[in-house]
């Protein structure tokens, strides 16, 4: 069902001219932006392209991230040892 008396959600002085196909209120001409071939409101369309941004950025050298290398290379040390043992 749509939302609203044919008047804008954002601009309730100004008449409705499209639904956004989100949260199917009623929009202005103001209020339409056409993304994707589909009208959605700004609130809309601005959850679209945060979701199309992707994840934020990482933070590559976190204690945790240093912890594990260091334990990684610990361990292929070892192995390494052992093999040149079992050889000789």
């Amino acid at each position: 069902m749509i939302q609203g008396s044919g008047r804008c959600h954002y601009h309730p002085e100004r008449a409705g001219l499209g639904v956004c196909v989100e949260c199917r209120r009623v929009i202005c001409r103001e209020c339409t932006t056409q993304f994707e071939g589909i009208n959605r409101c700004a609130s809309c369309l601005s959850t679209r392209l945060k979701a199309l941004e992707g994840p934020g950025e990482r933070r590559e050298w976190t204690v945790g991230n240093v912890l594990l290398a260091v334990v990684g290379m610990g361990i292929v040390w070892v192995g390494m040892l052992a093999l040149a043992a079992a050889v000789s």
